[in-house]
């Protein structure tokens, strides 16, 4: 379809109004900032809906939106949905998307598309208001298809990550240079495996682990830590800001037992970091095993030890599976070719009385 001028109709032309009542911080709040500012900067119309949040609220108006804020309660929170309704209306909103589960329950039906954005595998009670559903992983929408959505109304859509190529490395001065530094990242969690990965050291005795993140098994994994002998070789320094240690690290472990996706690998495919990972949901999906990645069984701490070992001896296996990260980085996972995948989703969604008035 083209406009008037014979230009092709393009998402630029929607109004799209992203609802997100999320954590202060996590990987889908994160991507939904990026998100909203990407497309805003593409020229696309962009109404962020968001739980209060000063840090939010900051970064998306120094970006130029303006995000509208609303409680987001609980079953007492009478107010939130008819404001948002309000909201949507005001900014004559066309397609809306609704990110997780608490914006499902509380994103109004209206005269736009119902979109619900998901990042992993959530009760689907949540939705059925929703005209479509998104998925950011392949094997995500097509669980949503066997759960009863149609196939036309399920999408995959995939995140992009900050393009870590031209940061600067930055090598914790506790790693020896001459120690293979290897890296992990995320909540210390019991789904991110990290007691896998901490029961691998023993296997690779040169090696320095550093576990960028904080949970609720800090004690237990460095108690762990203690009893397999390698605690002078684990750092656990706490959240820490992630591009500099993916550039400065050999590998990039993701040891999940659970990972819907895996932001962690492709922002180590943007930095050209050999990744190592356990053949978890999202991992096994984004990693092609011996061309940007190598995989390794779910808990086997002895499979993943020689996977990492493989890549600490074998440098030219390290610069190929480098290559091919960014490769697939490149192809898939920018922001230019996921800014695309999102443009040719909205256009197909839209009302058709949207596309009709861009053409006029």
């Amino acid at each position: 379809m083209t406009t008037a001028s014979g230009e092709p109709v393009g998402a630029s032309s929607l109004r799209v109004a992203h609802v997100m009542a999320g954590a202060p911080a996590g990987g889908a709040e994160l991507f939904f900032e990026r998100l909203c500012i990407a497309q805003a900067a593409s020229g696309l119309n962009v109404l962020p809906v968001i739980r209060r949040d000063v840090g939010r609220v900051g970064r998306l108006r120094a970006a130029g939106l303006s995000p509208r804020e609303l409680r987001f309660g609980g079953q007492a929170d009478l107010l939130t949905r008819p404001r948002m309704k309000s909201a949507l209306c005001n900014f004559g909103a066309e397609v809306v998307v609704a990110w997780m589960n608490r914006a499902a329950r509380f994103a109004p039906k209206g005269q736009w598309t119902l979109v619900g954005r998901l990042g992993g595998y959530y009760d689907l009670s949540y939705y059925r208001n929703c005209d479509h559903l998104i998925g950011n992983t392949r094997g995500l929408a097509e669980w949503m298809v066997s759960q009863g959505w149609a196939a036309d109304r399920v999408h995959y859509v995939p995140n992009f990550a900050t393009d870590f190529s031209a940061t600067a490395p930055r090598r914790p001065k506790e790693i020896p240079e001459n120690a293979p530094f290897l890296l992990a990242l995320g909540r210390l969690h019991e789904n991110k495996a990290f007691d896998v990965l901490i029961r691998a050291m023993p296997r690779l005795p040169g090696a320095r682990l550093l576990i960028a993140g904080e949970g609720p098994q800090r004690a237990m994994l460095e108690d762990l830590a203690r009893q397999v002998g390698v605690a002078d070789r684990v750092l656990m320094p706490g959240w820490a800001d992630p591009g500099g240690l993916i550039r400065a690290c050999d590998i990039l472990v993701c040891p999940s037992r659970h990972e819907p996706l895996g932001n962690v690998v492709i922002e180590a495919f943007s930095a050209a970091t050999p990744v190592v990972a356990a053949a978890s949901e999202g991992p096994r999906e984004l990693i092609v095993d011996g061309a940007n990645g190598l995989l390794a069984p779910v808990e086997d701490h002895e499979a993943l030890a020689q996977a990492i070992g493989a890549v600490i001896e074998d440098r030219s296996l390290a610069q190929r599976l480098a290559l091919g990260g960014r490769i697939s980085f490149e192809s898939d996972y920018a922001p230019a070719p996921v800014l695309n995948a999102w443009n040719d989703f909205l256009r197909k969604v839209a009302p058709r009385t949207s596309l009709l008035k861009a053409t006029a």
